[in-house]
């Protein structure tokens, strides 16, 4: 998207609504600003988020080893998953 701007007199300006809602941006929302000349880039700062559906499977990772209770849950979920995969769900 390219668009110009206008800044107002305390130097801001408004991000349009339509890219607000492409980038899922709301009031307080963080945004990070790095400069190089002329060129101004803002960039979301956003929260590591410790869950995100990788190859349409959702995936934790906390950067942590998984206690034994999780590895037995993730465990009777694949098993699961892998006897639904075969036409015979528990």
């Amino acid at each position: 998207m390219t668009t110009n701007l206008v800044l107002d007199k305390a130097g801001r300006v408004v991000i349009p609504k339509l890219l607000r809602e492409e980038l899922n941006l709301a009031a307080g929302d963080s945004l990070q600003l790095e400069s190089h000349g002329e060129q101004i880039m803002l960039r979301p700062v956003r929260a590591a988020m410790p869950i995100r559906k990788e190859e349409g499977v959702w995936v934790y990772r906390s950067g942590k080893p998984a206690s034994s209770s999780i590895e037995a849950l993730i465990e009777e979920g694949r098993e699961e998953r892998h006897l639904t995969n075969l036409g015979r769900k528990k």
